[in-house]
């Protein structure tokens, strides 16, 4: 009998009612690390789950392709959305282009995402995490959140609209779409309606219209910032199309923030069920950049990219042939017992720490730097100032197998004031 047959890898329900399938991997890696899978729904996959296989296989992108769609939904859904000629359908992003052409779009906005530009939104960054930390604490100090939403959701959001030119009373309205985008299968997040197809549809279109609005405005007033940037681009010397724009727009924001803010609601719930990971952030602030890498191994938000094989391989002794669709598992390889010892331990000064958690290769994520400074930023202000914290309730797992994490995690508190500049 098959160890499995994919479905509990890919389904959005089942990360919501049985959480992420880390037992199901373990055994896997054991097993049968390039494992065949043919779900009820979903087209067949391999199920990638080692660490160096995904290595391998992203670093060659010539042989494992992102141009058809980096996402496991299912098979009518994926069908609905490449048929539209209007909003998600139409849209072309980055992340789902090969070499070259990914390289020379890639280019657009890199030089927004060094270190040293990164280092020049500190102030912005900085500001963002102590209003939230003051917004908890309050007059008196103690209280109780959900902090997935009233804190990891809005630190991303804050930034990420700070950069890309998005009003902050718009703010609420980016922060719903986003859920819809990530969470279309989630009973308290996704867009109403119940033609899903033109729940989806009408979710592009007012993605659309929320983006091009900032495009008109940049290329009437340029200014020195992102949206400026990505609106006038350039690629090989001609203007960059609407279609792959928007398509920028749509990524950078929307990707940018949900994988920042389940980082943030899992490395919280992972503190608080790890007090002495807790408290030893807080004797030792030297240990704030390892934290984050430890932070971003061990809820590894984006879950999982498909590629397409476009010629024949083979792979652990498996015979790939072109056409067929593999899926890699980076929360798996993030708990890899060849790469990681004791990957299921929360340890906050892990070294080394090779995780996968940004990706690896020719998609490694352009936003990295900045995710780091954001988580960074939070991480800091809460430890210095968290007196101390408990699980007010259970976490709730959002019903997505893509972007994965938490979409309430209910705790209380006392906040002491904010240390002196």
């Amino acid at each position: 009998m098959s160890i499995t047959d994919g479905l509990e890898l890919v389904s959005s329900h089942s990360y919501a009612n049985q959480g992420v399938p880390h037992d199901l991997w373990t055994r896997l890696r054991a097993e049968s690390p390039v494992h065949h899978c043919s779900p009820a729904g979903f087209v067949p996959f391999w199920a990638i789950t080692r660490h160096a296989d995904i290595c391998e296989i992203s670093k060659q992108p010539d042989t494992f392709s992102s141009a058809n769609g980096i996402a496991m939904i299912r098979q009518a859904e994926e069908e609905s959305i490449r048929e539209q000629n209007q909003g998600l359908g139409a849209m072309r992003v980055i992340i789902e282009m090969d070499p070259p052409e990914h390289r020379s779009y890639r280019k657009v906005a890199s030089p927004v995402f060094t270190p040293r530009a990164v280092t020049a939104m500190d102030e912005t960054i900085r500001a963002s995490a102590r209003e939230i930390v003051d917004r908890m604490a309050g007059e008196s100090g103690e209280g109780e959140c959900d902090f997935a939403n009233d804190v990891a959701a809005a630190h991303p959001l804050r930034i990420l609209s700070t950069m890309l030119g998005v009003p902050r009373e718009s703010e609420p309205d980016i922060l719903r779409l986003t859920n819809q985008l990530f969470a279309s299968d989630d009973p308290d997040l996704q867009r109403e309606g119940e033609d899903r197809r033109q729940a989806t549809m009408e979710l592009g279109i007012e993605f659309y219209q929320l983006f091009d609005k900032i495009i008109q405005d940049r290329r009437a007033n340029p200014r020195e910032d992102l949206a400026s940037l990505l609106a006038n681009a350039q690629i090989d010397g001609e203007p960059m199309g609407m279609m792959e724009t928007l398509g920028y727009y749509l990524i950078t924001f929307s990707a940018g923030h949900d994988t920042t803010k389940n980082a943030l609601v899992g490395g919280m719930r992972a503190l608080l069920e790890n007090p002495d990971q807790f408290e030893k952030l807080k004797r030792h602030p030297e240990l704030l950049d390892s934290a984050v890498e430890e932070v971003v191994r061990w809820t590894s938000p984006v879950n999982h990219m498909k590629r397409k094989v476009t010629r024949d391989t083979e792979l652990r002794g498996q015979k790939l042939r072109a056409g067929d669709w593999l899926v890699m598992f980076y929360a798996s390889a993030n708990r890899d017992e060849q790469v990681f010892e004791a990957p299921f331990e929360f340890r906050i000064d892990r070294n080394p720490n090779p995780h996968l958690g940004f990706g690896i290769g020719e998609h490694f994520c352009l936003g990295a730097n900045l995710a780091r400074r954001s988580q960074r930023a939070l991480l800091q202000e809460l430890a210095q100032r968290v007196e101390w914290a408990e699980l007010a309730g259970e976490p709730e797992q959002i019903h997505s197998a893509f972007v994965v994490g938490l979409k309430r995690l209910p705790m209380r508190y006392r906040i002491g004031p904010a240390a002196a500049d």
